[in-house]
């Protein structure tokens, strides 16, 4: 006589993976977050010129090498920052050059911003509509 053990059923087909759609914009988000801290913003602007020690990004940072440490860590789980041993020293270089352009991205919406704020002061009512005028880009 044949005993079968209970359990599932066997299965025919793999099973369906459903990817959730926010997904990316999560990841996304993760790297945003790692990157927004005024420490972590001066240590990949560093890194962008080329591979720099933790002792050098300490005196960068002007924190205590525990702390750089911790900021180093956050951008190197993020996958922003790659690290490399040379005898005692710890390097760090950023595993891609393309993190720096958020940089430029965001240098450009704060000057955009400050052009908008200027813009809407100078033609409130009371403003100086030649102010204003003068705000304009020129053709």
């Amino acid at each position: 006589m044949l005993v079968r053990v209970a359990g599932p059923p066997p299965r025919k087909h793999a099973p369906v993976v459903r990817r959730d759609p926010d997904d990316h914009f999560r990841q996304q988000a993760q790297v945003l977050k790692a990157l927004a801290h005024v420490s972590r913003l001066k240590i990949v602007d560093r890194l962008a010129r080329g591979p720099c020690s933790v002792g050098d990004l300490t005196e960068l940072v002007g924190s205590d090498r525990t702390t750089v440490s911790k900021h180093l860590a956050v951008l190197r789980a993020h996958g922003i920052v790659r690290d490399e041993r040379a005898g005692n020293v710890v390097f760090y270089a950023l595993r891609t050059a393309c993190v720096t352009s958020f940089f430029d991205c965001a240098a450009q919406l704060l000057v955009e911003r400050a052009g908008g704020r200027r813009r809407r002061t100078a033609t409130r009512p009371g403003g100086d509509a030649d102010a204003a005028a003068a705000l304009e880009p020129q053709a």
